[in-house]
């Protein structure tokens, strides 16, 4: 599939994004000749099965047609934000849920899709059920769950670990045993995109719940004072700054970006022998890593437990499921033909398909014989194993936050890799956007 048109921005190197933009005929909302716009973020494989998705509707629904522009992760997060505050979002909005839809619902930059659900009812009843959690404020819908359930997984080079003759870790305490061990053959023990921040924090969210279980970040969420304080919260921190002292991360991982995939090639390259990173990077891998996957090379696992800890084992962290907002500021023709496209157009056969053939587990239900035949099977199997069966699914801490809580977070996660702060003024910064 062609790529330049959908991927203007991660080609323009050296462009101003202003100019980036404009390039690219990004637009608000009456700007599209009578149809609807839609932004979602690029990179493969995700960006070909969301513009097949689009083309496919397009060519469907010739008189109804979506123009559709792509970003990269970071500049996406950006750019929405902004968009939207200036009402001038593209008439669908690709987003995560949680405390960021909460803004902008409460704001009411966003349509309630909650009678529209109703009147749908096979559209919500073929979705899983505990994808709707992040689309819901207040008890009302204001998001369509789409694309993939997507826990956080701990991946590993299963040759390296033959290599060094080690076994993957059954406990913290393994994790910290093995970080010696790989350094002396010249392995970085963790590959890391820290220079994304997001990818660190995925370190976080496991240790407070393997440590303090899931009601250590509930209190946060919950707006309790000095929540981040937490003798868990603390022992946390501390760990994270214990596994890097003891160069538990691949060197230079503060310049490393996520939005390159640099961090998923140490992995395939033998440079690095674990990674934590999200579902979503198996089909990175698979397409990029050569015979990496095919010839049993990846390992993957639900992140171990730490001794003494009060997480459940089988808890997750992660993406219950991507989501699509309409923008209220649309016109009513723009808003039809985005409710035609979330009835018509999300998680129809074809696409469902193409999510599995890139190893995800798509959020419709009655895929599991798909999942079964599939070339990942066992990847599938493991990943919706981890989804379905966890006591507790936390969504990713940058979501379920308010977006001025999570910038704070995503700040202070970066100077507590790099040790410019302490666990305890780590946790006195994030107690004071507790409820912004």
């Amino acid at each position: 599939m062609a790529l330049s048109r959908r991927t203007l921005l991660a080609l323009a190197a050296g462009v101003p994004v202003s100019a980036a933009l404009a390039a690219c005929g990004s637009s608000g909302p009456g700007d599209s000749g009578g149809g609807a716009t839609y932004w979602y973020l690029n990179g493969m494989p995700q960006e070909g099965v969301r513009a097949g998705a689009v083309d496919a509707f397009n060519k469907a629904n010739p008189d109804s047609q979506i123009k559709d522009t792509t970003y990269q992760n970071d500049a996406y997060k950006t750019k929405i934000k902004t968009a939207i505050g200036a009402g001038k979002a593209p008439t669908i909005i690709w987003g995560w849920g949680g405390g960021t839809l909460r803004t902008y619902a409460e704001a009411g930059q966003v349509e309630d899709l909650t009678s529209w659900f109703d009147e749908q009812s096979e559209v919500k009843k073929r979705l899983f059920p505990a994808s709707f959690g992040a689309a819901t404020v207040d008890g009302k819908i204001y998001a369509m769950p789409c694309e993939t359930v997507q826990p956080i997984i701990l991946y590993y080079n299963q040759k390296v670990f033959d290599r060094v003759g080690v076994n993957p870790p059954e406990s913290w305490d393994d994790i910290m045993a093995l970080v010696p061990k790989f350094n002396a053959k010249g392995i970085a023990p963790f590959s890391l995109g820290g220079q994304s921040r997001w990818t660190s924090m995925m370190w976080l969210e496991f240790l407070f719940d393997r440590i303090g279980g899931p009601d250590v970040f509930q209190a946060i969420i919950e707006g309790e004072k000095n929540a981040w304080s937490h003798p868990d919260s603390i022992t946390a921190l501390t760990k994270v700054q214990e596994l890097v002292e003891a160069d538990g991360f691949i060197k230079g991982f503060s310049s490393i970006t996520a939005d390159s995939n640099a961090d998923q090639a140490l992995l395939y390259t033998d440079r690095a022998a674990m990674m934590l990173h999200g579902a979503w990077s198996y089909g990175i891998q698979q397409a990029d890593g050569g015979d990496f996957v095919s010839s049993g090379g990846l390992g993957y696992m639900n992140f171990p437990p730490v001794d003494g800890g009060k997480g459940d084992p089988s808890n997750t962290v992660g993406n219950p499921a991507q989501y699509l907002s309409i923008s209220s500021k649309a016109t009513d023709e723009q808003k039809k033909i985005a409710k035609d496209f979330f009835a018509t157009g999300v998680l129809q056969d074809a696409e469902v398909e193409a999510w599995i053939d890139n190893g995800s587990v798509p959020v419709r239900l009655g895929t599991e014989k798909l999942l079964a035949a599939s070339k990942s099977a066992d990847f599938l199997q493991v990943n919706y194993g981890i989804a379905s069966k966890a006591k507790t699914f936390v969504q990713s801490w940058d979501q379920a936050l308010s977006p001025a809580a999570a910038a704070a977070l995503l700040d202070n996660i970066a100077k507590l890799f790099q040790q410019s702060v302490s666990p305890k003024q780590f946790a006195t910064n994030m107690n004071a956007v507790i409820g912004t």
